[in-house]
């Protein structure tokens, strides 16, 4: 018995520049038209997704989007920025186009290709809430770095996630040292992002000075390492 499918067909500026971009990234292109109207079809394994042209696309406008669910994403991830490295001559992580950054542990990614459409890479067993709804922690600090990992992992809006985190930092009772040592983490990864190299460094400041114990520093390791990387890696 044959099942139905759904077929996202995203806007792109121009065909061959949007072909190339996905080619790098193993999507094989399966359809293409050039007349009368700018048609093509791309599949990746079982993920497929169409483009037609629109000439007058403003990429920065572009709110297109699609979910693609995947066994596994943190090896896609590694393996699409290692292309998109190669191609740019380093991880894209802020404007058009980009990948969002991934810590060991995420479910989804997202990648907004060169005309600003965003397609979404998503664990296949992602658990329900994302996984942070039945232990988020009550502080202020908690929620603020609950709701800046949806707006950066579910919208890829990293300026209002990072006004999310700066709001709850500010407030010198908002929850433990460990909580704000994780958004001051979490910040430095968003100032990469927003291209705020200042920001970033007062952020590792703070964290060396909240005298954080060995066992705080220990479970801070992999998301420690995981900035480090992401910040030589735009260097």
């Amino acid at each position: 018995m044959k099942h139905d499918a759904s077929i996202p067909a995203l806007p792109c500026v121009e065909l061959e520049p949007t072909l190339e971009f996905y080619g790098r990234l193993g999507f094989e292109v399966t359809y293409r038209q050039r007349a009368p109207n700018p048609y093509a079809a791309t599949r990746r394994g079982g993920a497929h997704l169409h483009f037609f042209g629109l000439k007058e696309l403003k990429p920065e406008e572009v709110y297109s989007c699609c979910l693609i669910i995947v066994e596994e994403v943190e090896k896609l991830h590694e393996g699409f920025s290692a292309v998109l490295r190669e191609a740019y001559g380093k991880i894209p992580v802020r404007g058009i186009p980009r990948i969002t950054r991934m810590k060991k542990g995420q479910t989804r990614f997202t990648l907004v290709d060169p005309s600003g459409n965003s397609v979404m890479f998503i664990r296949r067993d992602e658990p329900n809430g994302y996984g942070d709804d039945e232990d988020a922690s009550a502080t202020h600090l908690g929620k603020a770095l609950k709701t800046a990992r949806r707006l950066r992992d579910f919208k890829s809006d990293d300026a209002t996630a990072a006004k999310v985190l700066d709001a709850a930092l500010r407030k010198p009772d908002a929850g433990t040292t460990l909580e704000r040592a994780r958004a001051l983490v979490a910040r430095v990864e968003l100032a990469v992002a927003l291209d705020e190299p200042a920001r970033a460094r007062e952020c590792l400041h703070a964290i060396d000075g909240l005298g954080l114990s060995r066992l705080e520093c220990e479970s801070l390791r992999e998301e420690l390492e995981a900035v480090d990387k992401l910040v030589r890696a735009q260097a």
